[in-house]
């Protein structure tokens, strides 16, 4: 997969291109469940990154007529913090490799990050009314 050009959702089997709108987004999931949950922001049940099943964000900047500029990833329920990092940690580095850094994090689990031409993955765990797991791949924007 090529990140940069953007990402490949394996069921349902849908290739996302970075900058896309919400129409155009809407359009791909028009046979798929594709939750709106505000200006800019949608969520789906997928499976992605060999077999990883999860949640998925799509968010859109600017918030209205914006487009495509990051992905998250994330579970409904995390009864085991430390196997979901684990989990999530394992399928990235299967398609990314290695963390071009990592770095002690402040709940005990690493800061992992990722810098592959024009995209950036980040991994981390932090408190936010409690222990909560960040995994997101943002679009830089394109300088001309």
């Amino acid at each position: 997969m090529d990140i940069s050009q953007g990402f490949q959702i394996e069921s349902p089997q849908i290739f996302v291109s970075w900058g896309i709108t919400e129409n155009q987004l809407k359009t791909l999931f028009e046979n798929h469940v594709l939750h709106h949950v505000t200006k800019g922001y949608y969520t789906t049940s997928c499976i992605s990154l060999e077999g990883l099943i999860h949640e998925l964000g799509f968010h859109f900047e600017p918030r209205v007529g914006g487009g495509l500029v990051e992905l998250e990833f994330f579970r409904k329920s995390y009864p085991n913090l430390e196997h979901s990092y684990q989990e999530f940690q394992q399928h990235f580095e299967l398609l990314f490799g290695q963390p071009t850094k990592t770095q002690p994090g402040s709940e005990g689990f690493p800061i992992q990050q990722w810098w592959l031409k024009d995209v950036s993955i980040i991994h981390c765990i932090f408190d936010r009314f409690g222990p909560e797991e960040h995994m997101k791949i943002r679009k830089s924007p394109t300088v001309v």
